[in-house]
Formats: C-alpha cells, structure tokens, sequence
C-alpha cells in the first residue's frame, strides 16, 4: 500500500518518496511486524491451547502445558503489515493466502483433542504445497536456473507444479521436524530467510548484479525481499518468547507456515537446489528424519524385517532381514536434534547453538562457492 501511494503524495512532502524504496520498505516491515508479533504474544499467548507433550521426544514433558500454536498468532500479527509494506499483486495476495492456508491447518492440528494423523498431515500439506506451486506459476511456463550450470532453463507448468510440490512438502515438514528445541527451528529458519531475502533483493531482483553472475533477472525479488523481512520481524519477535526456557511454543501453525514460506522464496529465486545452500541444517536435522521414515516403511512393505533387534530374536522372524541397515537406521535417532540430546549428551543450549554455527558458516561459504564457480 505505502509503496504505491508514496508517488502521489510526494508532493505534499518530499520525504515520502522513501516509501517507494524497497528497502525502506524492508526496515519498515521488518521492524513493524516484530513489534506487533512480540505485543500481540504477550497480550494473548493466554488464548492458546497448551501443549501435551509427545511420548517420542526426549525430555517432551518440559513442553507440557505451555501455550503452543504461537504461529496462529504471530501470522495474524503479520497480515496487516505485510498489506501495508510489501507491492502487493494478484500472484502476492494469492501466495499469502498459501501461506495462511498452511498456518491455519497447523493451528487446528495444534488446538485438537486428539492430534491427528501422519498421513492426514501429509495429504494436507501436499494439497497446500501443490496449491502454492500452481500460484507461483500461474499455469504458465517457468525460468529455472542449476548451480554450476551456465543458462537458464523453461520448465512447463506441470513440470513446475510436480517439482515446486515436492519442494514446498519437503521444506514444510523438515520445518516442522526441527521443531523439538526451544528457538531452534525458529532461529534456523531466521537465518534462512536473511539469507533468501538478500539474494533476491540484492543479487536476483538486481538487473546489473544478476546479469553479471549469469543469473536469470526476477523483476519482483525486491518484492518477494520485503516480504521475506517483515515475515523474518515477525519469526523475531516469536523468538523473544520462545528463548530457552521458552514461554511458548509456536506449533504445526508456525512451522508449516514457515516450512512454506522457506520454500516458496527458493522457487523465487529460480534455483530449486537453492535450499541447501541456504537451509543445509535445516534438511540435515529434520530431512534426515523422513528419509528414514520412507526408507523404513518402503523395506517394510517390501516384505523385510526392519526391527532394531539382531537376527536371532524374536521380531527377526517377522521378515527377511536386512543386515546391517535396519540396526544402523535405528541406531542414529532423528531429527539428529533428538540424537544429540539422547545420544550425545548435548544440552538444549549446545544443540541450539552448535546448529546454528554449522548454519552460519556453511551457507555463506556454499553462496560463494555456488555464484563463483557458475
């Protein structure tokens, strides 16, 4: 909104005309949505469901009756602002209503009696992921561009939709695995988007800076930037309440919600594998995890013994077994968050901040890597 009235009303004051300034806009949004999502937490973290633990995840019953689904109201914090700041367009509207779609069915997962199942999860993420691929693309063909890998290439409209569903259900659910440590999921996915939010307005969304590293030019990556930092805002303002002891969780409403939103801004920038170099911990920590989970299921339905026990027992019985992979699967646990803590040793503090270094350090040493040698 302020963006496209800054030209009109620049004659009444000159100073206006910063508001037509996309990172302006950007200091603006970013601050704005923080302040409003750390008041409106505080003010209602009280209207929250409250956490009931999960029997899986080690040392869980310190979450117990907590408020959780913090993302409900983080999102709604956002919504105003993001109306006011960001060069909305029809595509714009379309990918924040994507983006609400996935808050809001994380929040009824979080607020239910009973929680509900993996694969009624899967499915609705796969619908909403599929929905904001086809948004993204408009039924149109896409430019896409492959680290190392001179030129761009046209990808049809399936082809997109079938890639950008794929994407967006991985980083929703990766997302959504990392969230076991107080700030950790929020902290890792803040540095993300720092990172996807300075390359599409500084390196993307710049027609001479793209041209010169042989990138495709996205006329609207300032756009999508000051999206991404009022939503950053708004994740920081979250993360206030949520440092360890956290006074609130923010749920399958915040993690899905920003599982999305980390996808979506990759696919905006062009370059699908853009996701490991910006969310490398995050796909090591929680991707890990449902790799496992589909290879352990596949072998099972595939007729093998995949229990943890050795050959001779009991549950070796149940199916030919597979020696040396079922035993070395369960031996690491996932998210690898869980393995630290349970394996390692390693207190919420060290797995919180040792995640966070690995994420640091390796994204912008794999950014370089990934324009140079292009």
């Amino acid at each position: 909104m302020l963006y496209f009235f800054a030209p009109l009303l620049t004659e009444c004051w000159g100073p206006i005309r910063l508001l037509g300034s996309h990172l302006v806009l950007i200091g603006i949004g970013a601050i704005l949505a923080a302040w409003l999502s750390w008041l409106a937490l505080w003010r209602w973290r009280g209207s929250l469901p409250l956490d009931r633990g999960r029997a899986f995840t080690p040392n869980s019953t310190v979450a117990v009756g907590k408020p959780t689904g913090a993302g409900f109201i983080m999102v709604l914090s956002l919504i105003p602002v993001l109306f006011l700041v960001v060069p909305l367009s029809g595509k714009m509207l379309q990918v924040n209503d994507c983006l609400a779609l996935a808050m809001l069915t994380g929040f009824l997962d979080d607020r239910s009696a009973l929680p509900w199942g993996e694969v009624r999860k899967g499915l609705l993420d796969l619908g909403v992921a599929a929905l904001a691929s086809f948004v993204l693309c408009q039924g149109q063909p896409m430019t896409i561009w492959l680290p190392f890998v001179k030129g761009s290439y046209i990808l049809t409209p399936v082809g997109f939709v079938l890639l950008g569903t794929a994407l967006l259900w991985i980083t929703m659910n990766a997302t959504n695995c990392s969230d076991g440590v107080d700030g950790l999921a929020g902290s890792l996915t803040l540095l993300s988007l720092f990172s996807l939010g300075a390359l599409l307005y500084g390196v993307i969304g710049h027609k001479k800076i793209s041209a010169y590293l042989l990138l495709p030019h996205n006329p609207e990556g300032a756009a999508w930037a000051v999206l991404i930092f009022s939503a950053a805002g708004a994740l920081a303002g979250y993360l206030w309440h949520n440092a360890e002891p956290s006074r609130m969780l923010m749920g399958d409403a915040g993690s899905r919600y920003l599982g999305l939103l980390l996808g979506i801004a990759v696919l905006a920038s062009g370059n699908p594998f853009l996701v490991l170099v910006v969310a490398p911990v995050v796909l090591l920590n929680g991707g890990t995890g449902l790799a496992k989970l589909a290879l352990l299921r596949t072998f099972r339905r595939l007729g093998f013994d995949t229990s943890p026990g050795p050959a001779d027992s009991a549950a070796g019985a149940k199916g030919k077994r597979l020696v040396g992979v079922a035993p070395l699967l369960h031996k690491v646990r996932f998210p690898l968050h869980d393995h630290c803590r349970k394996n390692l040793g390693w207190s919420n503090a060290q797995v919180l901040m040792r995640f966070l270094l690995l994420q640091a350090f390796l994204t912008p040493l794999l950014i370089v890597l990934l324009f140079k040698v292009r």
